[in-house]
């Protein structure tokens, strides 16, 4: 669940960026030979003879066969990154998990910490070649997913002399949560402090004063910049500390105006594929499904953030109008829905276009939902995607994207996405289909997938920015 966030409203602005989009490499199938005996051996009886004939596999069986997955090919490190991952005293990472009942103030979070931060598997989304790539993932584990992924990535060294990128792998964010509702600020900031102290006291932050360290947070950065006077909210100082501002900030939601230290990564949405087989399959599968809705939204009415609890109810009332909308409302009745994956899935991946209204905050989880389903994503303020996550998403957003002014006024969504003709919307969907693997979290037991995931463009972006500062 969110905790409430002072919303902040702005006009559009966009700032460029290069992205290096590779395409999916096609999987390749295993072709069994035939082999032909030199000789026979004597003890051979017929019968044996009569049964390896006519029993052994031909090439032309194997081809009408279900490639079956493979995680047998030895990683390799395809990019300049040489990523030495910290081996911190466990009260900044594991060690917080043995709580995990109070990680939380309004939820249990023990089943979402489970398999290092995807959750609980989900049984009824596996469909043979995706088997193990499905878990009910918590919007908030992106700190733990990167920590997991960090630790088997075949460009993680052990020699931090030859790294160049410093991981921390800090649960800012799980501890944040946790503290929420303290009234010492010194007490809410404690961890944070003694993280910076003892960062300070190793050899290789003072190589570069910290500019090739980072952290991931797996909330958004309004969680950690607490300043003074104004609303409390229940954010620790972890930001603006001078230190941290020496690092780089992996944070689901950056700072549009002052996070200049700040680098959007995408939510965790549900899948967590383990082969390219997985990836494609499913690529194939919403590229291919039927979508009778023209749009949907999935999601509640706000209270306490004016611009976005109107934007909201605006969205929900146009949308529970229109014969060619699905609505999921997220309020007491509908909350188990909202909050069942394959429910969710199934809306968007029956939907042409996915409405993504700013809620708590900016950003939403389910821009990621929506990709992952193939649904192109309506905004309806920039900083919900575009000046969040310029390593992930195209410079051009009209590629991928429809944006929808509000400070223009009322204005129908249905009139306005009616506009788009049936092969601009292939098009755009097939551009969103395209961006699954490079904002999916792989699963940290997969191996060379032959793809880069949401871990790998952040490695590729950080390195790229402190080659820079260098």
């Amino acid at each position: 669940m969110n905790f409430r966030k002072q919303l902040i409203s702005t006009a559009f602005f966009s700032i460029p960026w290069t992205l290096n989009l590779k395409k999916n490499p096609k999987i390749k199938e295993t072709h069994f030979k035939s082999y032909t005996p030199l000789f026979l051996l004597a003890s051979l009886s017929v019968l044996s003879i009569f049964l390896f004939c006519c029993f052994s596999p031909k090439n032309n069986d194997v081809h009408r066969q279900t490639p079956k997955p493979t995680i047998l090919l030895v990683p390799t490190c395809r990019s300049r990154v040489s990523l030495y991952v910290y081996d911190l005293p466990e009260e900044f990472n594991v060690g917080l998990l043995k709580d995990c009942r109070h990680l939380n103030v309004y939820t249990d979070m023990c089943p979402h910490v489970a398999n290092s931060g995807l959750g609980q598997p989900l049984q009824d989304m596996d469909d043979g070649s995706t088997t193990g790539s499905w878990f009910a993932t918590n919007q908030f584990m992106a700190e733990m997913l990167f920590h997991a992924r960090a630790l088997n990535h075949p460009c993680r060294t052990r020699d931090p002399a030859r790294a160049n990128l410093f991981y921390v792998p800090f649960y800012g964010g799980l501890h944040m949560s946790s503290k929420v509702r303290e009234p010492n600020h010194a007490l809410r900031d404690d961890l944070a402090v003694r993280l910076v102290d003892y960062l300070q006291s190793q050899t290789w932050w003072h190589r570069n004063h910290g500019r090739d360290h980072f952290i991931t947070l797996g909330r958004t950065a309004w969680d950690f910049r607490r300043g003074e006077g104004g609303p409390d909210f229940g954010a620790n100082s972890l930001i603006n500390l001078p230190t941290v501002q020496n690092m780089s900030v992996l944070t689901v939601e950056r700072q549009p105006w002052q996070g200049h230290n700040q680098y959007g990564i995408p939510y965790p949405s549900y899948f967590h594929p383990m082969t390219s087989l997985a990836v494609l399959t499913w690529q194939e599968k919403v590229g291919h499904s039927h979508r009778p809705h023209l749009f949907s939204f999935i999601g509640g009415p706000r209270k306490g953030v004016e611009k976005a609890a109107a934007i909201r109810d605006e969205l929900i009332n146009q949308c529970s109008q229109s014969r060619k909308c699905k609505l999921l409302k997220c309020d007491n009745e509908g909350r188990n829905d909202c909050h069942d994956p394959k429910r969710v899935l199934d809306i968007m991946v029956e939907s042409e276009f996915c409405l993504q209204a700013p809620g708590d905050s900016f950003t939403r989880r389910s821009t990621f939902d929506a990709v992952l389903a193939g649904c192109v994503p309506v905004f309806f303020s920039p900083h919900t995607a575009y000046t969040q996550y310029k390593w992930y998403f195209p410079e051009e957003y009209g590629e991928y994207s429809v944006f929808i002014d509000v400070e223009k006024g009322n204005v129908s969504v249905e009139v306005e996405l009616m506009k788009i003709g049936k092969e601009r919307v292939e098009e755009m969907r097939k551009r969103v289909i395209d961006l699954i693997p490079r904002v999916s979290y792989l699963h940290s037991n997969a191996s060379d997938v032959g793809f880069e995931d949401a871990v790998d463009v952040a490695l590729e972006g950080l390195s790229n920015a402190t080659a820079l500062l260098s």
